[in-house]
């Protein structure tokens, strides 16, 4: 190995009733790239938390070498003064600020007691030219998409001197035209001289950008693999992270299609007047008993809208056309609505607006079901506790107790509570958006085997996607939406990767 810039000694981090890091050690050398992959729950982010000062000296057991010197941060600023930088999933930029109020934010440039914005403006534009983002330094963050945005946090690292970029899950919220923008940026920041550490569950992605790839598991390093040498593939990877080989991510399921149509929507339009046009226009589909039809398209092209129009419409869009339910024709006021209806919505952002992160397991879910567990108006705790554990354990959640906040819980687990909370509402369609973004492997391959027993058992399945792979791994058919408008259906047998994306680009 190249002489290191970073070494990790027998790192160990415990909190209440789990040890998250075990006796880790990491390596990682100049001027590479250096991939950290792991199932959710491995240690990853916990182990960059600590050598980022999130989590201080003393917190933890071992050592922090940086640059050959051994380091005590109390704090993210002490790792900043020696030139690490951290770039979680969840952007910390502040939306109505300009963009070079965000990239100097904290260390302001200044003349004498004042901030000096001229200069502030000339150097942000410089900052911006490096990450070859051609954006106006004076635009608020609210009006740029969440690709520029992830460059402006690369603007803003870089512009505290940075010798080592941390980059959690950098492409989790991207589209593949961003994610390969972003891809070739971290490249070029390498053959400048700066170290990328980048956490990622894209394994494809991992392949294509790593010089050196390490593995956890378990809060435990299991293996370290240089690219150069041939040793990093897809399965070598997902063997090292669940433990045992993955054949198939996609667990096989006979295509059974019934005739009896369980929802059906004619002429389907949504207006929004925040943005002064139709957001969904003429919209028309069917879904079957017991198959799970996948939507597909590129971001911004509806497929989020379309959903929350038919759950509901908490949006407040003004709606036309007809839903129909098992033959009925129905007409949603609110969400609970539709819940009664037979209908359950698990949201793309589980974080802000699937579970509610200050609550324990139990109470998310529970949550869209109170009056299941109610006696007299008053939640039964006993019942919420039954409960509970019966999802902990048919969902696999890893978690100490279900007392346990689901905030501390790793993302793959996270989704398995916003799963969780909707099944127990015992819906016959299940409308999933973004089911497995940011979860690892083997999270996935739980999901979709569970997927996959619930429409065995009759339940049917709306699942929008943005990875094409999981769109024709687990569909039986698919819709392709393009600027609020389903431009084509393709039964599995006939849709391939190409022939989504012309559609899509319609």
């Amino acid at each position: 190995m190249a002489t290191p810039i970073l070494e990790m000694r027998n790192i160990t981090k415990t909190f209440p009733g789990v040890k998250a890091l075990d006796d880790v050690s990491f390596r990682v050398a100049q001027g590479e790239i250096h991939c950290l992959v792991g199932e959710n729950g491995a240690g990853k982010s916990t182990l960059m938390k600590v050598l980022s000062g999130v989590w201080p000296y003393g917190s933890y057991e071992g050592d922090i070498l940086f640059a050959g010197e051994v380091q005590k941060f109390k704090g993210i600023a002490d790792s900043e003064r020696v030139g690490i930088a951290i770039i979680y999933q969840e952007l910390a930029l502040f939306p109505e600020l300009t963009v070079y109020e965000n990239i100097f934010l904290g260390h302001e440039i200044k003349k004498g007691a004042l901030v000096d914005w001229n200069e502030t403006i000339k150097q942000a534009d410089r900052m911006l030219k490096k990450v070859k983002l051609n954006v106006n330094p004076a635009a608020k963050i609210k009006d740029l998409g969440v690709g520029k945005q992830q460059l402006i946090e690369i603007a803003k690292a870089l512009s505290k001197d940075v010798k080592l970029l941390i980059l959690d899950e950098p492409t989790a919220a991207l589209n593949e035209d961003d994610s390969e923008n972003l891809l070739h940026l971290i490249r070029d920041l390498r053959d400048n001289g700066v170290t990328c550490i980048m956490i990622s569950h894209k394994l494809k992605e991992v392949i294509a950008i790593a010089d050196t790839v390490t593995v956890l598991r378990d809060g435990q390093t299991v293996v370290t693999l240089d690219a150069h040498k041939g040793e990093v593939s897809e399965p070598v990877l997902i063997k090292h992270m669940v433990g045992r080989e993955i054949e198939n991510i996609y667990p096989k399921r006979e295509h059974k299609l019934s005739e009896e149509v369980v929802l059906e929507v004619r002429n389907w339009s949504a207006h929004s007047q925040k943005l002064g046009r139709d957001v969904l226009k003429d919209i028309n589909f069917t879904l079957r008993k017991g198959e799970i039809v996948g939507f597909a398209g590129l971001m911004g092209s509806g497929r989020t809208e379309l959903a929350l129009s038919l759950f509901g419409n908490s949006i407040g869009f003004q709606l036309k056309g007809d839903l129909y339910i098992n033959g009925q024709k129905q007409q949603f006021k609110q969400p609970e609505d539709a819940i009664k209806a037979g209908l359950a919505y698990v949201t793309e952002d589980r974080k802000a607006k699937g579970l509610i992160l200050i609550q324990d397991v139990k109470q998310n879910i529970t949550l869209a079901n109170l009056k299941e567990i109610a006696k007299r108006g008053v939640v039964d705790n006993q019942a919420e506790a039954q409960v509970a554990n019966q999802y902990r354990v048919s969902l696999n959640i890893k978690t100490p107790t279900i007392e346990q906040k689901v905030g501390n819980l790793s993302g793959g687990n996270q989704q398995k509570v916003s799963l969780g909370k909707w099944l127990f509402v015992k819906p016959n369609v299940l409308i999933l958006d973004e089911p497995t973004r940011g979860i690892d492997v083997g999270a996935k391959f739980e999901i979709y085997t569970l997927m996959n027993g619930l429409v065995e058992q009759g339940m049917s399945i709306i699942m929008i996607s943005s990875e094409l792979p999981e769109v024709l791994g687990m569909s039986d058919r698919v819709y392709v939406v393009a600027s609020g408008q389903i431009t084509g259906e393709l039964p599995i047998e006939e849709a391939t990767q190409e022939k989504i994306m012309q559609l899509a680009t319609i």
